[in-house]
């Protein structure tokens, strides 16, 4: 693998488990937050599943037997044969063709997974935006296929001639980035920037009234209206 040099001998253990899914739910979730921030670890992650994708590729085909065509199609038909009520001995064709559709299905599952494990997967991070009278809530879901926050305006609005803008402010963070002003629909989706993802833990959102456009200087320059910490979940 190539990522077998940058990382010890537990990790590339550890990222083997987790592709085959041996580990348990807590040493699990643990995984998913070190993928978060360790691009490298992401790396090893797609190494190994590679790796087994690849071992199908070893796989010879099997031509099916004449006369399965034939055994298929009475499976389907027989229902409306009336000689089909007698008990049948012996194997299940039924069960014959559960199991091969079950094989195609399990096969589209292996040549599909590639694509879908692009995006790895990861801790889920969720907000509520309040303010103190409860006048602006903004609830956040972090969607980590789009790597974008879906908000929900549940109560509140922009002042007339002004604008909602985003904000996170990281743990431990001197000052806030912005995430960009919010559309004034009530359900908006924000992209965040992949290396803002993994500040996101253990962070804080927050909104703040601007004028059209956003802040001019990179920095809250309105009253900031309300204000919610990340949850991980």
């Amino acid at each position: 693998m190539s990522q077998a040099d940058d990382h010890d001998e537990d990790d590339i253990a550890l990222a083997g488990e987790y592709a085959l899914h041996l580990l348990d739910a807590d040493a699990r979730l643990a995984f998913e937050r070190r993928l978060a921030a360790e691009p490298g670890l992401r790396a090893l992650l797609r190494d190994w599943d590679e790796g087994f994708v690849a071992l199908a590729d070893d796989v010879k085909p099997v031509a099916p037997p004449r006369k399965l065509k034939k055994r298929i199609e009475r499976a389907l038909f027989r229902a409306s044969d009336p000689r089909s009520a007698a008990p049948r001995r012996g194997f299940s064709l039924g069960g014959l063709f559960g199991a091969l559709t079950a094989a195609v299905l399990m096969l589209m599952l292996v040549v599909a997974l590639p694509e879908t494990r692009l995006t790895p997967p990861g801790p889920t991070y969720t907000a509520e935006l309040a303010a103190d009278d409860q006048s602006l809530i903004v609830r956040a879901r972090f969607d980590r296929a789009a790597n974008a926050l879906r908000l929900d305006r549940v109560a509140g609005d922009a002042l007339p001639g002004r604008v909602l803008e985003l904000w996170l402010i990281a743990e431990g963070a001197s000052a806030p980035v912005s995430l960009g002003v919010l559309p004034a629909d009530q359900r908006a989706t924000v992209a965040v920037p992949d290396d803002l993802i993994a500040a996101l833990a253990g962070g804080t959102l927050a909104i703040s009234d601007e004028p059209p456009g956003g802040s001019p200087t990179g920095q809250p320059t309105g009253a900031v209206l309300a204000v919610g910490a990340v949850t991980t979940l």
